[in-house]
């Protein structure tokens, strides 16, 4: 099943209209998620049937450009002349997460929700979503100049556990920031932070020394929770509750773009964000599916006409992995590492 993601990457110059990534909630009028989410929702995998050849003609054609991608990624010549500049994009990468982060609190400031327009800081807070609105907008600007990270990120990761407790495992969609979050616990501010000019991220010697041996962790930890993220939203809306993505289908009339049964198309979306995610979570071809998550999410902005405050966390940790590359615990990092060269893509 991994062989088919590929597809995607042809289909987007053919068929570009179309985003897998389309956040339902975010597109669809509270009216009709409700609808959707009460009715009875159809396993897309009885799409299967009758669409035989098309699943097998892009199954083909996915694994076709799987390996020619994963063959370009590992070609010592090519890793020879790119390496250097990868290398020294990697330490971008913290910097990266760390103003993705500051973004997202303010924008969960100004927008009045969190993580998404469905959550609404004043389920969360009732009369004092007011402060929490002034609160997360002030916590964004400490962390964009990285000050006081580590204690402000340990207040998110409460505030994560808080929302999971109010919205249940529907918070799990947003296990990107969770891993942000903890990455930012475990690093601090990093480089280019007034804390370190200063000298403000002083901490007691026992809670340094434990941070610094989780360092190897953090930035695995990230990825894994961004792969799980995107994993668990597409079984939640293209599987659980696949109603949604069929409203998705027929509402924005994408079997116009797509000339097949509606179903067909959320499986077909199913299984391509799904891998999308695996990948990440497992640590395949990482580049290339930081840069594919970017250009799909640009595609669906664009299309779909969505809020572009949401989908930061996607483009700013998606970019992030694209300058951190392999770490020690991904799997082709580990196939594939050697002589101090990585794969490519």
């Amino acid at each position: 099943m991994i062989r088919i993601l590929p597809f995607s990457a042809l289909s987007a110059i053919m068929l570009a209209p179309f985003s897998a990534f389309a956040h339902e909630v975010y597109v669809l009028d509270a009216a009709t998620v409700q609808r959707a989410l009460s009715a009875d929702s159809i396993n897309p995998f009885t799409a299967y049937a009758g669409n035989e050849y098309s699943f097998f003609f892009w199954g083909s054609v996915s694994a076709i450009v799987f390996t020619t991608v994963l063959s370009a990624g590992v070609f010592r010549l090519f890793e020879r002349w790119v390496d250097p500049m990868l290398f020294y994009l990697k330490r971008f990468a913290h910097l990266v997460v760390r103003i993705t982060v500051a973004a997202s609190l303010a924008s969960f400031g100004a927008y009045g929700a969190l993580f998404g327009p469905e959550l609404p800081l004043a389920h969360l807070f009732g009369n004092l979503a007011g402060v929490a609105q002034i609160a997360l907008m002030a916590c964004g600007i400490l962390i964009l100049v990285g000050i006081y990270t580590r204690t402000i990120a340990a207040l998110l990761l409460l505030l994560y556990l808080y929302a999971y407790s109010m919205f249940g495992f529907y918070i799990l969609t947003y296990t990107d920031h969770l891993g942000a979050f903890l990455l930012l616990l475990i690093l601090g501010s990093g480089h280019w932070s007034l804390g370190q000019r200063f000298n403000l991220s002083r901490m007691p010697n026992g809670a340094h020394f434990f941070l610094r041996q989780l360092s190897p962790y953090a930035f695995p930890l990230m990825r894994m929770l961004f792969g799980f993220g995107i994993m668990f939203a597409a079984i939640y809306a293209k599987f659980i509750h696949s109603e949604l993505a069929l409203q998705v289908v027929l509402q924005y009339n994408l079997t116009h773009y797509f000339p097949f049964d509606p179903m067909f198309v959320v499986l077909g979306a199913l299984i391509i964000e799904f891998l999308a995610g695996l990948m990440m979570f497992l640590g395949i071809e990482i580049r290339w599916t930081g840069l594919f998550l970017i250009f799909w999410l640009t595609l669906s902005l664009l299309y779909f006409q969505e809020a572009v405050w949401p989908h930061i966390v996607l483009f700013g940790l998606g970019f992030a992995l694209l300058c951190h590359g392999y770490d020690r615990y991904s799997l082709e990092g580990r196939l594939f590492k050697r002589r101090g060269a990585e794969p490519i893509l």
